[in-house]
């Protein structure tokens, strides 16, 4: 199964909610935001101190209806403890050797980001076809994932950063994007 069945959670979310939250009443509020505008998926970034804290709750009150990744992962023991908390999905901004290992025996579904050619190949060469494209609008945007459709043919991505109300459509129109990751969708 390619990185855990990342494939399910990405097609069953087109649009997946990037939060970083700073207060728990803030779980409560994302929540009722989302399900009002019919998404069932929410990104949790470790950005804040009370990211875990903030990842539990909303795992204990919403989890049954609800697929609670983690956002940020940099390190071996953030997959460790995403783990322990028996979170959804995983998403990091890149790897390294030690990330590499751990995702693959966590069995959580784990999105691994990627900005150029040569880190796409190296995913590739792990038997990876499921990518974050971050920061995408850094990057080319979609622009550039229209290129990497052409030459990473079985290659599939999640763009975030830079992507908004504006022009998520864009991306979600490219063969190669099967969701599009995003903070928008929290501030109406």
């Amino acid at each position: 199964m390619i990185q855990n069945n990342i494939e399910k959670i990405l097609k069953n979310n087109p649009l997946i909610p990037v939060a970083t939250i700073s207060e728990l009443s803030q779980v409560d509020e994302f929540y009722d935001q989302l399900k009002e505008q019919g998404v069932n998926c929410i990104e949790i970034t470790l950005r804040t101190k009370i990211a875990w804290d903030a990842i539990a709750l909303f795992k204990e009150k919403y989890g049954s209806d609800f697929s609670i990744g983690v956002g940020t992962i940099v390190s071996p023991d953030d997959i460790l403890k995403c783990v322990q908390n028996k979170v959804d999905f995983m998403v990091s901004p890149g790897l390294t050797n030690p990330m590499i290992q751990q995702f693959d025996v966590s069995e959580i579904p784990f999105l691994p980001g990627v900005s150029t050619p040569s880190e796409i190949i190296r995913g590739m060469d792990l038997g990876w076809k499921y990518f974050k494209f971050f920061p995408a609008d850094l990057f080319g945007g979609a622009k550039a994932l229209k290129t990497y459709g052409s030459i990473f043919k079985n290659s599939f991505f999640c763009p975030t950063g830079g992507i908004n109300q504006d022009n998520y459509k864009d991306y979600l129109e490219l063969d190669n994007v099967l969701s599009v990751g995003g903070s928008w969708l929290l501030n109406k």
